[in-house]
């Protein structure tokens, strides 16, 4: 069995801590959306624990390309990864460093051996409709004509958005909120169509197991009918061997 290589091995290490870096994120850039009247202190906290987070995904990222074997390689093959490490150094807003960790996060998520597919989808769809909430309210909030002005509005917008129902009771006013509808919309597509996917193919896999069985069952009793008939005929000439 081949030894996995040192990339392979700083993988599986960190990708627990990382995970939980994410989680901490997460509430990290949450708490200010929901709560912005928090103490400074607070407020500031969380703005540290944003870059300190990313700080560590993109170090994972430089650790994981010098113990690449093919470093070209790695940058061809990780294009969002390197995308998301480098946009929060382009401008410093919120939503750049917030898709990023979505990013790297997802692409260490991916990596555990131990997520499922479903899982993995479940998650995603989950996380996008939250980040999407906080996202739109944060640009949208506090604008004149705005229709999303709390976080339950926000959570409906993006639930609406993600599953194409969209009523138009809510819309974002402004010129990023328009363009995180964008992204929430072609997102939420791709995602449902994984998850309808998924769907589909459990139903087949559990329709061709019950077939599967029902042969084995099918092919059960027509062994047991030829093991009856022969018995008959083993009875019947021992009937005619007694006779004589």
């Amino acid at each position: 069995m081949p030894q996995p290589t040192a990339r392979a091995r700083w993988e599986r290490r960190a990708q627990g801590p990382l995970l939980a870096l994410a989680v901490l994120f997460a509430v990290a850039y949450a708490f200010p959306i929901v709560d912005p009247d928090a103490p400074e202190a607070v407020l500031t906290a969380c703005h540290i624990v944003n870059w300190g987070v990313w700080g560590a995904f993109a170090l994972d990222y430089l650790v994981r390309l010098g113990l690449s074997e093919d470093r070209l390689r790695f940058v061809r093959s990780n294009p969002l990864a390197l995308l998301a490490v480098v946009l929060p150094l382009l401008q410093p807003l919120r939503l750049l460093k917030l898709v990023s960790l979505l990013l790297l996060a997802g692409q260490r998520a991916r990596l555990a051996s131990q997520v499922r597919v479903t899982t993995y989808v479940a998650g995603s769809c989950l996380g996008l409709l939250i980040f999407g909430a906080l996202a739109v309210l944060e640009v949208e909030r506090g604008q004149p004509d705005a229709s999303i002005k709390t976080l339950g509005d926000a959570v409906w917008w993006a639930f609406t958005t993600m599953t194409t129902v969209g009523y138009g009771d809510m819309a974002p006013t402004t010129g990023l909120g328009r363009v995180l509808a964008v992204g929430l919309m072609l997102s939420g597509i791709a995602l449902l169509g994984v998850v309808t996917a998924n769907i589909a193919a459990w139903f087949i896999a559990r329709f061709d197991k019950d077939d599967v069985e029902e042969r084995r069952q099918t092919e059960a009793i027509r062994e047991l009918t030829e093991e009856v008939r022969a018995l008959r005929g083993e009875v019947a000439a021992l009937k005619g061997t007694s006779v004589e």
